[in-house]
């Protein structure tokens, strides 16, 4: 089973439809086109799609039947209003997969519908309510060398409001102007979904500085309403879907590939800093090897002896070279020791940058679209280039030798392919 390094998120959008609208929608979550542009749709799994309420009819037809029997009044509408709403609710696949997959998601989004029937208002406003279980999610699937489905619900419904009608002052007894003549449900979406005030803890009303409330968007009021709803359903391990100004027109795992994404160029600004800090060090080894002293000068020194005594001696000249070249030693000495220590901290660098791209490759596996493999798979072969390049400057300037328990045929390439 693949382990879901991520954070399994809820995620609930709606969609405004209008009469023109709603017959492409009715042909895609139907399953009622010959084609699909999506090559991910695999037509012989869609008698595994369930619907958890099956239309009667199109869906224009039965809007129809609900207007004419009373169910719901379309009074003052424009004739391009919205008519529809269309809720998706949806978990990241590698949630699913991880769960026992079909049995599984069956059991999610049937509960998941009982929260669509809480947030529309009725069960006698949803039009159609169905789980697609035949669109593979290719990434995963060529990750795992099998097919892995991308489960996800679609809940068609008519949005409504209350709304009372009063006796008008044309009313011949005056005593019930302003009284209320009949309660309507009036199709409206814009009332549907109108924002709501943020409360606090106390269920108090948060005000801004101008003492106006703080408003909450449809979309978060949305998000929270089926995050609770599953939680309450018993689904602990998830968690609300992150808060952001696209995020309502992403499924969770494009959403999450944009975070990961994110990081991944923080990565690489830290690495491009580090190439710096090792471009830096290349330069400090040559003017160090430039620096060498030739041991073959003081090699020719013969030393004569003094007659009678265990000393020797040495003509000036000699002398000098002797002493010159001691001190040229000692300066070496000192700085091979600096050049040690900045080779260790390039070791370190090194092994940093390797942990943190295996770690974000793994985290990315699951959930990268087809669009995001390859462009993550490009990054990421740019740092394995740049790590490989830090190790060649060590090795062209011979210096593994420094660090017996860090030499070079001890690195395991292997985490860098």
């Amino acid at each position: 089973m693949a382990r879901n390094n991520g954070i399994d998120r809820t995620s609930a959008r709606n969609v405004n439809l209008t009469a023109v609208k709603i017959g492409n929608a009715q042909r895609h979550n139907e399953r009622e086109k010959e084609s699909y542009t999506n090559p991910d749709i695999i037509p012989e799994r869609t008698p595994q799609n369930i619907h958890f309420k099956k239309p009667t009819a199109g869906y224009a037809e039965m809007f129809a039947q609900m207007e004419k029997d009373g169910v719901i009044s379309t009074r003052g509408l424009k004739s391009d209003a919205n008519l529809y709403g269309e809720l998706i609710f949806d978990v990241n696949s590698a949630y699913f997969y991880n769960h026992g997959g079909y049995e599984f998601a069956k059991q999610f989004y049937e509960d998941a519908y009982k929260a669509a029937i809480e947030i529309v208002g009725g069960e006698q406003y949803i039009l159609s309510a169905v789980m697609h279980a035949d669109e593979r999610n290719r990434a995963m699937s060529e990750a795992l060398g099998q097919d892995v489905f991308h489960y996800h619900l679609h809940v068609v419904y008519v949005p409504v409001v209350e709304k009372q009608i009063l006796w008008s002052k044309r009313c011949k007894d005056k005593s019930l102007v302003g009284t209320v003549k009949e309660t309507i449900m009036q199709v409206s979406s814009s009332k549907k979904w109108l924002s709501k005030p943020a409360l606090d803890e106390q269920g108090a009303p948060i005000l801004q500085k101008n003492g106006k409330p703080v408003l909450r968007k449809s979309y978060s009021v949305l998000q929270d309403d089926f995050f609770q709803a599953m939680r309450n359903a018993g689904y602990v391990d998830v968690e609300r879907g992150e808060r952001g100004s696209s995020e309502e027109h992403l499924t969770v795992t494009q959403f999450k590939v944009e975070r990961e994404q994110e990081r991944l160029e923080q990565l690489t600004a830290q690495t491009q800093q580090k190439e710096q800090q090792a471009a830096s060090l290349e330069k400090k080894i040559e003017k160090i090897q430039k620096q060498q002293v030739a041991v073959q000068e003081v090699e020719q020194i013969e030393p004569h002896a003094v007659p009678f005594s265990s000393k020797v001696m040495l003509n000036r000249s000699e002398y000098e070279n002797l002493a010159a070249a001691a001190k040229k030693f000692y300066v070496q000495e000192r700085k091979e020791s600096k050049l040690q220590k900045a080779l260790e901290a390039a070791l370190k660098m090194v092994n940093e940058l390797k942990a943190k791209v295996a770690a974000l490759t793994a985290e990315l596996a699951e959930y990268k679209s087809v669009r995001g493999q390859s462009d993550l798979e490009k990054e990421n072969s740019e740092l394995r280039g740049k790590l490989r390049k830090y190790e060649e400057v060590i090795s062209r300037n011979k210096l593994w030798s420094y660090f017996s328990r860090h030499r070079k045929n001890e690195i395991d390439r292997e985490e860098l392919r």
